[in-house]
């Protein structure tokens, strides 16, 4: 109930990202009812298809978390613990607080599943869909209900393992390991080629290993601007980039890995192996995985933003403008892009000669 009463009190800001989490919830939920009715239609084939629906799964709950991050009312306060809201509390207010809004995602999936598919009528649009969603085919309830609380279940306990407190290893530590989890990522797609599931456990590996990587590339990014005497300028956007990059690392090569899948999936159409593991809905499915992992990367630095509250004010009580402060962040955005959008073409050259060797 508490948790409640927080989600309805908060600002519009807050509401609308949360509203954002119902919505990929949403996607993601009428993603697997349809491969589920594809498979109750084509039992053959149909447990790779679940694997690939996954993805847009894991992108949901990566977005789920980084939105808890950021919100007030999971975020420690002054005199909380008198009022019995310690870390324990307020982690699980967070893990209600998503739980909430996925599962109000699940459900406006599984009505618009079923109004497409001409099961609800009265509506426009009704039965719109009906062929795409095999609408001749019964819909196993159990089964429906079961993929629609993967995302609830998964996104509360990603939050609540996402916002434990727990000691960050340094990005330089962990960037031989991400590299290396990308070239193993890359050897896997080239011993299966473009068939098969080894392309998802690829681009699995892949995605994790620029994840792992992102924060090394991050902090690389502000070493590089703080190179050969720096300024006022690039050293505080260098320091600040050095700071952040354990936040915003793991998004930040999460979305260089959905850069590599498009190109790499561009390359692959222009040579005439186009990969479309969920048929008709593969490109709403990129775009979902693409838009939650642009989003997170979003959210990631509105976290940081409100970390460095007090920096900034700091910065403005010493007299600096708020022109500086906003030139710096232009400068990090772009010493991040200049490294970041090389790393995802590299990548997806390396791929897609690998898929069509």
């Amino acid at each position: 109930m508490l948790a409640l009463r927080l989600a309805r009190g908060s600002r519009p800001l807050v509401q609308l990202r949360r509203m954002l989490v119902a919505a990929a919830s949403a996607g993601t939920g009428f993603l697997l009812l349809y491969v589920l009715v594809g498979a109750v239609d084509r039992p053959a084939g149909s447990f790779p298809r679940l694997l690939w629906a996954l993805v847009p799964l894991a992108a949901t709950v990566q977005f789920a978390v980084a939105v808890a991050r950021t919100d007030p009312a999971t975020r420690p306060r002054e005199g909380l613990d008198a009022a019995g809201l310690g870390p324990f509390r307020l982690l699980l207010i967070a893990a209600i607080s998503t739980a909430v809004a996925c599962t109000l995602g699940s459900a406006l999936a599984l009505a618009a599943f079923l109004h497409l598919r001409g099961d609800l009528s009265g509506l426009p649009f009704d039965g719109a869909g009906a062929r795409l969603l095999h609408a001749e085919q019964p819909l196993p309830v159990a089964a429906a209900l079961t993929l629609l609380a993967l995302v609830p279940l998964a996104a509360s306990a990603g939050t609540a393992l996402g916002l434990r407190p727990r000691v960050r290893p340094a990005p330089q530590t962990v960037l031989p390991w991400g590299i290396t989890l990308t070239a193993c990522g890359i050897a896997v797609e080239a011993y299966t080629g473009p068939s098969g599931a080894g392309v998802l456990a690829g681009w699995t590996l892949t995605a994790l290993g620029l994840a792992l990587a992102g924060p090394g590339l991050a902090h690389a990014c502000g070493t590089l601007l703080l190179a050969v005497r720096p300024g006022a300028l690039r050293l505080l956007a260098g320091r600040v980039l050095q700071e952040e990059a354990p936040r915003l690392g793991p998004p930040l090569g999460v979305l260089c890995a959905v850069g590599a899948g498009a190109l790499t999936a561009l390359a692959l159409s222009d040579r005439g192996a186009a990969l479309v593991p969920l048929g008709p809905l593969t490109g709403p499915a990129a775009a979902l995985v693409a838009l939650c992992a642009a989003a997170t990367l979003l959210t990631s630095a509105v976290e940081t933003r409100q970390n460095r509250a007090a920096g900034r004010e700091a910065l403005s009580d010493l007299g600096a403008p708020a022109k500086v402060l906003r030139t710096a962040a232009s400068v990090r955005a772009t010493a991040l892009a200049a490294v970041c959008l090389p790393l995802s073409w590299g990548v997806a050259q390396l791929t897609s000669l690998a898929l069509t060797r």
